[in-house]
C-alpha cells in the first residue's frame, strides 16, 4: 500500500518540458513543517533540524528493470497504437530483441550499473540526451511556471515584488548552501514523521543509514543532488555537446531589460544578503534607465541552434567579451524586467515561455521574469534538473516573499550611488556578430510566430468529486485528452506523461504511457458508440481506466517503466556496429513521436505552467486538477487546431462527469 501512495505522490513532482514533459500536484499533507522559525530579517528561510543532505548517501538506487518486464510493458503500450498486422511484426521484433542482442545489452547495462553505485543508470545518458541536442532550447526544451499574484495587491508592484523575490531567492540559496534547508521528504504518515521529535531523533542517525530510519515511519526522502545547479549555473554552448557550468563564487545578479544587461551584487563580501533597501535602489535605477534598446541584443543568441550559438560565442570571446560573458555565466540567476503589461492568461503564457527573445538569457539555470504589472514567472533551462528542485524553490520563494516581504510600498530606497554599484554590460560586436544576432532574431520570431496557445477551465468538479467516486483524478483527466483527440482526429496516438524517480539516488524521470487498450476502449464507447452502452457499463470502463493508470503510475515511480530502460539500452547500442532491429522498427519511432505531450503541476504558488509541443504535429498539454475544477493550458503549431482540441476535451470532461453523476450522455458533437 505504501508503495502505491508513494507513486501517487511522486507523480505529483513530474518535470516540465520537451522530451521529459510533465508534472503533478503537491499535496497539502506534504507541505513543510519546520522545526524552528526565523524572523523576517534573518539570512535564512528557516533552520532545519535535519541537515539538507542528511538522507542523500543512503537513498536507494534506481533499479534496472528486468528485460522481460520491459518488453511486456512496451508491447502493452504499443497495442492501442497498431493494427493487428503491425502489432504482430512489432511483437516479433521485440521478442527477438529480448532473446538476442537485447539480452547482451541488458547484461552489459547491469554490469555497468554495478560498477557505478554512486549514481543511477539513467543519469549520464539522460544528461547527454539534453546536452547533445542541437535544437534551440526555446520552445523545444525550456518550460515555464508562473507565480500566483501576491495576496496583497499593493505588493504586486513590479519594483516591490522583484525586490522581495530576489531577496527570498538569495535567502533560499543561503539556506540551501549552509545545510539548513529542510530535506525534501514525502510524509505518508506525517503525524509520526513530520514532527519535531522525529526530526530531533533522525538527525543523530548516521547519514549512511538515515533513509532507513525515515522509511520505518513511512517517510520517503527524495534525491536532492540537482539542487546545487540552481544558482550560479549556465548551460554553455559547445559544438556537438554543450557543457554545464557552475561557479559559486559569483555574488551578483544578472538583470535584463529591453535587451540591456546589468549586474550588481546581492551578496556582500561576508556572504550575507545585501540590504533589501539597497537592492530596491539598484532595481529602481535599472527600471528608470532610459537607455535605448540595443539594435543587436546579445541575449537573443541563446535562442539559436546550439552549434550556431557555440560558434558565435567563440566569436564573442575573440572580440574581447570574455569578461562580460563570465559575469553572465556565474551570476546567481537572471532577473528579467519586462516593460509590457499582461492582457490575459494567454499573454502571460507566451511571455513566460519565450518572451521577445531579446531580454532573456535562456541558458541560465533559471530566469525569474517580472512584467510591468507585477506578473511573475520562471523560465527553466531543463538539462540540469527536474521538477523536485524547481518546485521546491518556487514554493519557498512565493511563501517567503508574500508572508515575510522585506520591502513594501512604504520602503524608501537606500541612499546609495546605484550608478556606480550597477554595471551595465557592454559587448564589443563586429559585422559578423551583428549579422549572427540579426539572423537569430529572425529565426526566433519565425519559430514563436507559429505557436498558438489556448486554455480552458472545467468547473463541474475536480479532485474531490473524483476521489469520492474512487477514481484517480490524473487518470480521468488523461482519459479526457484521449477522448478529445479521438473526437477531433478519430484515432489513438502516442502520449507522454513523465513521472519523477526522485525517490532514488540520482533518479530523473520515467514515462507513464496514458494511451492504453483501456483508454482506447473507453474513449471509443463515449465518442463513437454513446448509445450502445448503459451508464453502468460506462462507469465500469472509467473504473478500469483509473485502475490501470494508477498501476502505470506506481510502476513508473518505482523505476519500473519501459522507456528509460530501452533508452539506456539504445545508448549502449550506439557504441556497437549494428543498430538493433527494435530501434529500427517504425513502431518504436512512432511511440516516441509523442503527439500528446502532457504535464500536470499544481501548488499554492503556481498560477500557470506551459511548454510547446514536442513534435510539429503535436499538442503541449499543461494541466492542473484542483479540488473543484480542472484547467488546461495547451499549445500547438499550425499542423494542429488547439482551439478545437480544447473544445473536444471540454466535451469529454462534460460526458465523463455526466456519467459519474449516473446520467446518460448527450451524443451530440462539439
Amino acid at each position: 500500500m505504501s508503495a502505491f501512495w508513494l507513486s501517487r505522490q511522486l507523480n505529483s513532482l513530474k518535470p516540465l518540458a520537451r522530451k521529459t514533459t510533465s508534472a503533478g500536484s503537491l499535496l497539502v499533507a506534504n507541505q513543510r513543517k519546520y522545526s524552528s522559525k526565523d524572523d523576517a530579517g534573518s539570512e535564512y528561510l528557516h533552520r532545519s533540524v535535519v541537515p539538507t543532505m542528511h538522507y542523500q548517501k543512503s537513498l536507494p538506487r534506481l533499479p534496472v528493470p528486468k528485460l522481460e518486464d520491459t518488453i511486456r510493458r512496451y508491447l502493452a503500450a504499443q497495442r492501442p497504437l497498431l493494427n493487428d498486422e503491425h502489432y504482430s511484426n512489432t511483437e516479433k521484433v521485440a521478442h527477438d530483441f529480448q532473446n538476442g542482442i537485447g539480452k547482451q545489452l541488458h547484461e552489459e547495462l547491469v554490469a555497468q550499473d554495478k560498477r557505478n553505485k554512486h549514481t543511477s543508470y539513467i543519469s549520464a545518458p539522460w544528461l547527454d540526451m539534453y546536452l547533445c541536442a542541437r535544437e534551440s532550447v526555446v520552445l523545444n526544451f525550456n518550460p515555464f511556471m508562473s507565480f500566483n499574484p501576491d495576496p496583497k495587491p499593493e505588493y504586486n508592484d513590479q519594483l516591490i515584488r522583484a525586490t522581495n523575490m530576489v531577496c527570498s531567492a538569495v535567502r533560499f540559496m543561503k539556506t540551501l548552501r549552509d545545510g539548513l534547508l529542510e530535506p525534501e521528504v514525502f510524509h505518508l504518515n506525517p503525524a509520526k514523521s513530520n514532527t519535531d521529535s522525529f526530526k530531533r531523533f533522525i538527525r543523530w542517525v548516521p547519514s549512511s543509514i538515515s533513509w532507513f530510519g525515515a522509511y520505518m515511519v513511512n517517510a520517503y526522502p527524495l534525491d536532492m543532488s540537482q539542487y546545487f545547479r540552481l544558482f550560479n549555473s549556465t548551460r554553455i554552448p559547445k559544438l556537438k555537446r554543450d557543457e554545464l557550468f557552475t561557479d559559486q563564487k559569483g555574488n551578483h545578479l544578472l538583470v535584463m531589460k529591453k535587451g540591456i544587461m546589468y549586474v550588481f551584487d546581492v551578496v556582500d563580501r561576508d556572504g550575507n544578503l545585501v540590504k533589501p533597501a539597497e537592492i530596491l535602489s539598484h532595481l529602481k535605477y535599472i527600471l528608470a534607465d532610459s537607455a535605448l534598446a540595443p539594435a543587436f541584443p546579445v541575449g537573443v543568441l541563446t535562442s539559436e541552434n546550439r552549434d550556431v550559438w557555440a560558434g558565435l560565442r567563440e566569436k564573442l570571446i575573440e572580440a574581447g567579451n570574455r569578461e562580460a560573458l563570465g559575469l553572465v555565466d556565474n551570476a546567481l540567476f537572471c532577473l528579467c524586467l519586462d516593460e509590457e503589461e499582461m492582457r490575459d492568461h494567454i499573454h502571460i503564457s507566451h511571455n513566460m515561455l519565450h518572451g521577445d527573445g531579446c531580454s532573456r538569457w535562456y541558458d541560465k539555470s533559471f530566469s525569474m521574469i517580472l512584467t510591468k504589472d507585477g506578473q511573475a514567472g520562471i523560465n527553466l533551462e531543463h538539462s540540469w534538473g527536474d521538477g523536485v528542485a524547481v518546485l521546491c524553490f518556487q514554493n519557498e520563494v512565493y511563501k517567503d516573499s508574500t508572508a515575510k516581504p522585506l520591502v513594501g510600498p512604504g520602503t524608501r530606497p537606500a541612499t546609495i550611488d546605484s550608478a556606480s554599484a550597477v554595471q551595465r554590460l557592454e559587448f564589443k560586436l563586429n559585422p559578423e556578430l551583428e549579422c549572427g544576432i540579426a539572423k537569430a532574431k529572425d529565426n526566433f520570431h519565425a519559430a514563436v510566430s507559429k505557436l498558438t496557445i489556448n486554455a480552458m477551465e472545467f468547473r463541474r468538479g475536480g479532485k474531490e468529486k473524483l476521489k469520492k467516486q474512487q477514481l484517480s483524478p490524473d487518470a480521468i483527466t488523461q482519459l479526457a485528452f484521449q477522448m478529445g483527440f479521438l473526437r477531433q482526429y478519430g484515432k489513438t496516438v502516442a502520449t507522454y506523461e513523465s513521472c519523477s524517480t526522485a525517490a532514488f539516488r540520482h533518479g530523473r524521470t520515467e514515462t507513464i504511457r496514458p494511451a492504453s487498450i483501456y483508454t482506447q476502449r473507453c474513449a471509443q464507447a463515449f465518442v463513437q458508440q454513446p448509445g450502445q452502452h448503459s451508464v453502468e457499463q460506462l462507469q465500469g470502463l472509467l473504473d478500469a481506466c483509473s485502475k490501470y493508470h494508477s498501476q502505470l503510475t506506481k510502476e513508473a515511480a518505482m523505476g519500473q517503466g519501459f522507456d528509460r530502460h530501452l533508452f539506456a539500452l539504445r545508448y549502449l547500442a550506439n557504441t556497437k556496429v549494428v543498430v538493433p532491429s527494435l530501434y529500427q522498427d517504425p513502431a518504436y519511432a512512432a511511440i516516441n513521436h509523442n503527439i500528446l505531450s502532457t504535464s500536470t503541476l499544481t501548488s499554492p504558488s503556481i498560477r500557470l505552467t506551459g511548454f510547446a509541443p514536442v513534435v510539429s504535429d503535436g499538442f503541449g498539454v499543461a494541466y492542473g486538477v484542483h479540488d473543484n475544477w480542472i484547467g488546461c493550458n495547451v499549445s500547438s503549431y499550425p499542423n494542429r487546431n488547439v482551439h478545437e482540441f480544447i473544445q473536444c476535451v471540454q466535451k469529454s470532461l462534460e460526458d465523463i462527469f455526466t456519467v459519474i453523476d449516473g446520467k446518460p450522455i448527450n451524443s451530440s458533437s462539439v
